[in-house]
């Protein structure tokens, strides 16, 4: 096969630019010959070249006329296997893996046999990659915001093989730092994933929310596995965190929200979202005081059921009772201020 004028300012490999073709063919819109030509440096007589090869390889590459036609993939047709970068192949796992531990109803084994499918088609570097994150990650629950994926893959890879890693970290207040730990497990909890390290720097465990960790470098310094403090799994240690770590007073309600909604209003700091159904989810959480925790339970902007402890519920009262006298003060017998 001959290159045609112009050709040489594209991917010399034919395979190569068919792969790149077919990549932007999946976008959920139509490409004009001429976009796809500029897109990769290549003629038009090329691309329609091109198109004719992916239909006889058995992509259904759609064409329609007029001054707004081009090229799609059909939508609900019977496709080959899907092309996917190797991002989009990780982030789709780390979905399907999260959705894997949820409580609604049917989804656990959906999601298990469609990351069983993905993993069967994905090359050996991605797949490895996939079976880190399967074994070194833990969902608490689904989290709602999520860090980058190829930095959450190679912090699962730094878990399995018990590599020390170092990074830069920037905690909610201070300046960034840098860091040197021994990973052990990723956790997603509330709407954050977290590492659960041994800092080596401080000699005691922490707790690192993956989205404030920047410049990793994987030292290729092997450890012994650790283990967590007082036998806990890495699952519980992140809860006792966010519960507010040895507090005395500890808290169970039922949010009546579904979990990505009661995420927006319930900060990462008060404690733990876990899904119950796709309407209510349960906050656990703890502090020292029945009295403060009290206050930031009532300081919730979601409508909540308390299960416990009955210690809570007086000071809940008193609140309760403080803010009718307020408004009751400022407004006469109508009701109107």
């Amino acid at each position: 096969m001959r290159a045609e004028p112009g050709e040489t300012r594209g991917t010399r490999d034919p395979a190569a630019r068919l792969l790149q073709l077919l990549s932007l063919l999946q976008a959920p819109r139509d490409w004009t010959g001429a976009e796809l030509a500029e897109r990769l440096a290549v003629t038009p007589r090329t691309i329609r070249r091109d198109i004719e090869h992916l239909r006889a390889l058995g992509y259904p590459v759609q064409a329609t006329q007029g001054n707004i036609g081009g090229y799609r993939l059909v939508a609900g047709t019977a496709m080959p296997p899907l092309l996917l970068e190797d991002d989009e192949a990780v982030a789709i796992a780390i979905g399907l893996r999260t959705a894997a531990t949820a409580a609604v109803s049917g989804i656990e084994d959906t999601s298990l046999r469609a990351l069983a499918k993905l993993e069967q088609v994905l090359p050996s570097r991605l797949r490895r990659r996939v079976s880190h994150l399967a074994e070194a990650a833990t969902c608490i629950s689904q989290p709602v915001a999520g860090p980058d994926a190829d930095l959450l893959a190679a912090l699962a890879a730094a878990c399995v093989a018990h590599e020390r890693i170092r990074f830069r970290y920037a905690p909610a207040r201070g300046e960034p730092a840098r860091r040197l730990a021994e990973p052990n497990r990723l956790v997603a909890a509330g709407r954050r994933w977290y590492l659960v390290a041994y800092d080596v720097d401080r000699g005691d465990w922490r707790t690192f929310r993956v989205d404030r960790i920047d410049a990793l470098h994987r030292t290729g310094a092997r450890v012994p596995e650790r283990e967590l403090p007082d036998g806990q799994d890495a699952a519980a240690y992140v809860a006792g965190v966010l519960g507010a770590g040895p507090g005395k007073c500890r808290a169970e309600l039922i949010v009546h929200a579904p979990i990505e909604r009661a995420a927006e209003g319930v900060p990462a700091s008060l404690g733990v979202l876990e899904q119950l159904d796709e309407h209510r989810c349960r906050l656990r959480t703890a502090v020292d005081s029945p009295e403060f925790l009290a206050f930031r339970i009532a300081a919730l902007r979601l409508d909540y059921t308390l299960i416990g402890p009955p210690e809570i519920v007086p000071h809940l009262r008193r609140i309760a009772e403080r803010a009718l006298g307020a408004i009751e003060t400022t407004q006469g017998p109508d009701g109107r201020g």
